[in-house]
């Protein structure tokens, strides 16, 4: 989806005009794909706009940092402190998408990551539904890729690193050019993972299934854990286990998860209908809680939101 820009961007402690925010071509990450980042959203609400789980995104942020190894010059209280910054400097009123990047700069080539310069970077912009709107309301026709997710002994998939997204970009396209709007993509083992860049659920016989992150190679989402939350308070039996692709084919329904795609149903699975090929009731109910959710709009789940004054 094309961005929008903004006014300003978060580097390294500086607010820099948003064409000016540019990185040498040599700079390490670029070659080596050893960075790590997180996608985050910010909604309207009553109370004024507000970033949905920020502090869980960042302390995944330093999480995955701390996976690769790369020492982050600025605590978890400034990051948050940034993240809010940047929403209110480009007066993003109605909510957007942050992306935070931790990076490895200019000044060192070769393998050996250490000596590298560490550089963080924070972006916000308005950005619609990722799998667009008719997706929210009526689901998407997904196909399992060819390619497989990251065996965990090879790469750390429970890092949220940059390199590691070409095996999904790979996924993608080949699922685009075949006319699917969506993958999902199977462990070395041959059960189901995830999708390009959403955790997976199923429900059947009323409950809620989605598969053991660590396990699967899948990254542990947080709004995964969002969805897993709400379901249980609405008294879902919600349950980690693996998963082959015909149990997809089987489902009652399917759907995926995401900060960028929000909660999309999955109205089919390599040309067979899940469930009744629409929504499904339990699906629905998730999907409107969520956005009620992140909207401000239910008591119980105001913590998740931290305000930008």
């Amino acid at each position: 989806m094309p961005i929008t820009p903004t006014d300003k961007i978060w580097m390294d402690g500086e607010m820099v005009d948003w064409a000016d925010a540019k990185v040498h071509v040599l700079t390490h990450t670029m070659h080596y794909g050893s960075g790590v980042f997180e996608g985050i959203r910010a909604y309207r609400s009553a109370s004024g706009v507000a970033v949905f789980r920020l502090r869980e995104h960042m302390e995944r942020l330093l999480a995955s940092a701390k996976i690769l190894m790369i020492d982050v010059p600025f605590t978890l209280e400034q990051l948050i402190d940034a993240a809010k910054d940047v929403v209110r400097v480009n007066h993003l009123v109605d909510g957007c998408y942050l992306r935070p990047i931790i990076y490895l700069g200019y000044g060192e080539m070769g393998l050996n990551p250490l000596p590298c310069p560490v550089n963080v970077s924070i972006a916000a912009w308005p950005w619609a539904s990722y799998l667009g709107d008719e997706g929210v309301a009526n689901g998407v026709r997904v196909k399992v890729s060819s390619w497989q997710r990251h065996d965990p002994n090879a790469v750390p998939t429970a890092a949220k690193s940059t390199g590691m997204y070409l095996n999904s970009s790979l996924a993608k396209v080949e699922a685009l050019k075949a006319g699917y709007d969506e993958a999902i993509l199977l462990a070395p083992d041959g059960h189901v993972s995830e999708c390009t860049g959403e955790n997976l659920f199923i429900v059947r016989d009323q409950t809620i299934i989605t598969p053991p992150s660590s396990d699967a190679g899948a990254l542990d989402g947080i709004t995964q854990r969002t969805v897993e939350t709400i379901a249980a308070d609405h008294g879902y039996l919600v349950t980690h286990e693996s998963l082959v692709r015909t149990d997809l084919y089987t489902a009652d329904e399917a759907f995926l998860t995401g900060t960028a795609a929000e909660v999309v149903p999955i109205r089919s699975v390599d040309d067979r209908e899940v469930g009744t090929g629409r929504p499904g009731p339990i699906t629905k109910e998730i999907q409107q809680s969520y956005f009620a959710t992140v909207r401000g709009e239910v008591d119980r789940y105001k913590d998740w939101l931290d305000h930008v004054e």
